[in-house]
């Protein structure tokens, strides 16, 4: 009896063991990276930059009228059969197609203005691109690489994603408060689903497909709807700056992982009727795409701010390894089994950028919602670009953002309705170093201020100066 229960407790082991095996080498990471214009490709067994897929030339270097390559990568996809990754560029309106083996491109389709995401359909057959600059989503033939339709939807479509069954799809917005439920034999729009917000980057299933949680970055929630009966059944309070979510079965439960990027959290909810909160994990600046592995043992988030990828290990909740990645990554997915013969190293280059430089911008005078925002240096040689996002200030009103010591201000913007603002000027940040040494980026206090209007910069006088 005695040795039945050892054999039964080692079949018990084994099981425990396969269901949370490790990521493999065939697999890879991929994120869409904005700003260097690449794809990182990571190798998830040992947390490790394999390279980059060079689509395009990193900002500013895009600015030519006779310039070619891709520009603002950012949104990802995959086929069924994870032998191709799909690879959308915003900046130049672009679909491109990469073979997951060889890395290597195989086909550019050219769509309408500002695409956003795309996703192969569950038979493989059709590739669907939202247009979120105008109003469709552009179906292309992953064969020809030629669009063959347009299915009208709400203004700016924000991401689509398709039932298993092939039946229906649901479309997201970034600017029409409403989910289209599309048939997909039909190619027509079957219902629509009014939601809290107009401003949806991402939606993706629960791993039965009974529900979609769809991101609202805007106003930092995420609302649930039940596939079955198409209605919404529940908006969860998540946080500034809500970005992707992804789904991880943990001790037998599944829990959703949310990327919080105003606050450099993942935010871990369960999936129950009524979500909570169970779980906060700080992550380094702004993380953004989210993807779990194929056996839920490993999340990986990319960090826009951070120009790279953190991953973590869901069984305790915490960051347990870094990879530095290309500028500003976007969407992120995972691929199981994609590796070639070559051991995926074939049409990769090594990193093209360097690290970047993070600062905070706090409130000078607190109130009950404080302004806030955040600067981010990427290093040009003897300048840097200034990636400047401002918050909770006045509605359409100029503000001058100053290095502290200068004169003239690095930029000016012009806030939107919400107070918000965002923007890229380019000046020198960083402190000439000795020769081997990493420059810095501040010799005083408030090195960064930003002033209300026109006024000669005064950090006594500011509404934003750099925290401490």
């Amino acid at each position: 009896m005695k040795k039945i229960s050892l054999i039964a407790s080692a079949v018990s082991v084994l099981f425990a063991q396969a269901a949370w095996a490790l990521p493999s080498a065939q697999d890879r990471v991929y994120t869409a990276d904005q700003n260097s214009n690449t794809v990182t490709v990571i190798n998830p067994a040992t947390n490790t930059l394999v390279g980059q897929i060079r689509l395009g030339n990193p900002r500013p270097d895009v600015l030519s009228p006779l310039y070619k390559g891709q520009i603002n990568v950012h949104g990802m996809g995959f086929s069924p059969d994870h032998k191709t990754l799909l690879v959308v560029s915003n900046g130049s309106n672009s679909v491109t197609f990469i073979d997951t083996a060889t890395n290597q491109v195989k086909g550019i389709t050219y769509v309408g203005r500002s695409p956003h995401e795309g996703f192969f359909s569950a038979d493989g057959k059709e590739v669907w691109v939202v247009v979120r600059g105008e109003d469709y989503i552009s179906v292309i033939d992953p064969v020809s690489f030629k669009e063959t339709r347009r299915i009208q939807t709400g203004v700016g479509p924000g991401m689509v994603q398709f039932m298993p069954d092939g039946k229906l799809a649901f479309a997201v917005s970034s600017f029409t408060p409403q989910v289209d439920v599309i048939d997909v034999k039909s190619h027509q729009v079957i219902k629509k689903i009014d939601v809290v917000s107009p401003f949806s980057p991402f939606l993706q299933f629960t791993p039965d497909y009974k529900e979609i949680w769809m991101t609202h970055k805007d106003v930092g929630k995420v609302t649930r709807i039940d596939t079955k009966t198409m209605e919404v059944t529940g908006v969860i309070d998540t946080g500034f700056i809500t970005n992707h979510l992804s789904f991880a079965k943990v001790d037998g439960k599944v829990l959703a992982y949310v990327t919080i990027g105003g606050e450099n959290v993942v935010k871990v909810f369960t999936t129950d009727k009524v979500a909570k909160l169970v779980a906060t994990i700080p992550t380094g600046a702004l993380p953004h795409g989210i993807w779990t592995s194929d056996d839920s043992s490993r999340i990986y988030v990319g960090l826009e701010n951070g120009d790279g990828v953190e991953v973590i290990d869901p069984a305790s909740n915490k960051v347990i390894a870094h990879v530095g990645g290309g500028q500003a990554p976007q969407a992120l997915v995972y691929l199981s089994h994609v590796v070639g013969a070559d051991g995926g190293t074939s049409n990769l280059v090594p990193r093209v950028n360097s690290d970047p430089l993070n600062i905070r911008l706090q409130a000078v005078v607190q109130s009950a919602e404080p302004a806030r925002g955040f600067v981010v240096s990427r290093n040009l040689g003897v300048i840097d670009a200034l990636e400047v996002s401002l918050f909770k200030l006045k509605p359409q009103t100029t503000y001058s953002v100053y290095l502290d010591g200068q004169s003239a201000p690095v930029a000016r913007f012009l806030t939107d309705a919400k107070g918000v603002a965002n923007g890229t000027a380019i000046g020198p940040l960083r402190e000439p170093a000795a020769p081997g040494a990493s420059p810095v980026a501040t010799t005083g206090s408030s090195r960064i201020i930003v002033m209300e209007g026109n006024q000669p910069a005064d950090a006594s006088k500011a509404v934003l100066v750099e925290a401490k």
